[in-house]
C-alpha cells in the first residue's frame, strides 16, 4: 500500500472532507503564521531572556510574564538541553504506512529510545493535545520505531507560541484510532459527509466548496 502523509492523518481526524478539498487544491502546507510560530521553539534561550516589547513584538500567544515562567518551567525539566539542541531538525521520517517530518528529533541513549516532537502552531487545549496532532504525533512514534527496528513508546507535541511541550503516549486507544485515520485516508475518493459542525465550519478555509452553511451564515438566511 501507498504511504499516507502524517500530516494528512491529522487532517482527517480534524474533518475528512477538509482533508478532500485541500487534496483536491494541492494545498497541504502550513499557513506563514503558522511558520513563524513554529520558528519560536529554536529561539527558546533568547525568548527566556527578551524584553516584554521584544515579545510582544513576537507572534506568541500568552502575556509576557506567563511565557517566560513556561519556558523557565521547561527549562527546570529534563528535556530542556534537548529541545533546545535538538540532534535533527526537520527529520523525513518514513515508517511502514506513513511518512511525515518530525520537526526535532530528541537524542536517546542505550535504555532509551530517541523521541519524535511535532511543533505545532497553535495554543494546547487544558489538558493533552488535539486530536489532529495526537495523531500525527503517533505516526512520527510509529514511523521512527520502523527505521530504527526499535519501540517508540512516545512522542512529544511543542507549542512554542505559549512555550509548553505535551507527551503522547503510544495507547491502545491512540494506536486503534491512528489504524481508523489510515483506512480513512487511504479510501478517500469521494467527499466525505459534511461535518454540521459550526466551531470547525466557521474557521475551515474551504467551507464555500464544501457548501456547508454555517449558524451564522443560517442566521443571515432566515434559516
Amino acid at each position: 500500500m501507498s504511504l499516507v502523509a502524517a500530516s494528512d492523518l491529522g487532517r482527517a481526524a480534524y474533518c475528512p472532507r477538509q482533508l478532500y478539498y485541500a487534496r483536491q487544491a494541492d494545498d497541504r502546507g502550513p499557513p506563514a503564521e503558522v511558520q513563524a510560530r513554529r520558528e519560536l521553539a529554536f529561539q527558546y534561550p533568547e525568548l527566556r531572556e527578551a524584553s516584554d516589547d521584544r515579545l510582544a513584538d513576537s507572534p506568541i500567544a500568552a502575556p509576557p510574564e506567563e511565557y517566560r515562567g513556561n519556558l523557565n518551567a521547561l527549562a527546570a525539566g529534563e528535556r530542556w538541553e534537548r529541545l533546545v539542541d535538538p540532534a535533527t531538525r526537520d527529520a523525513t521520517l518514513t515508517g511502514q504506512d506513513c511518512r511525515g517530518v518530525a520537526h526535532k528529533l530528541l537524542a536517546g541513549d542505550g535504555s532509551e529510545p530517541p523521541t519524535p516532537v511535532l511543533v505545532s502552531g497553535g495554543v494546547p487545549p487544558p489538558e493533552g493535545v488535539w486530536e489532529p496532532q495526537a495523531v500525527r504525533a503517533v505516526a512520527l512514534a510509529k514511523a521512527l520505531a520502523w527505521e530504527r527496528e526499535r519501540e517508540v513508546p512516545r512522542a512529544l507535541v511543542e507549542y512554542p507560541a505559549v512555550g509548553v511541550v505535551r507527551p503522547v503516549r503510544l495507547t491502545t486507544r491512540k494506536t486503534a484510532r491512528y489504524r481508523e485515520l489510515l483506512r480513512t485516508v487511504r479510501r478517500l475518493a469521494d467527499p466525505p459527509p459534511r461535518l454540521d459542525d459550526d466551531a470547525k465550519c466557521e474557521s475551515c478555509e474551504y467551507r464555500a466548496d464544501c457548501g456547508v452553511k454555517t449558524r451564522s451564515l443560517r442566521s443571515l438566511l432566515g434559516r
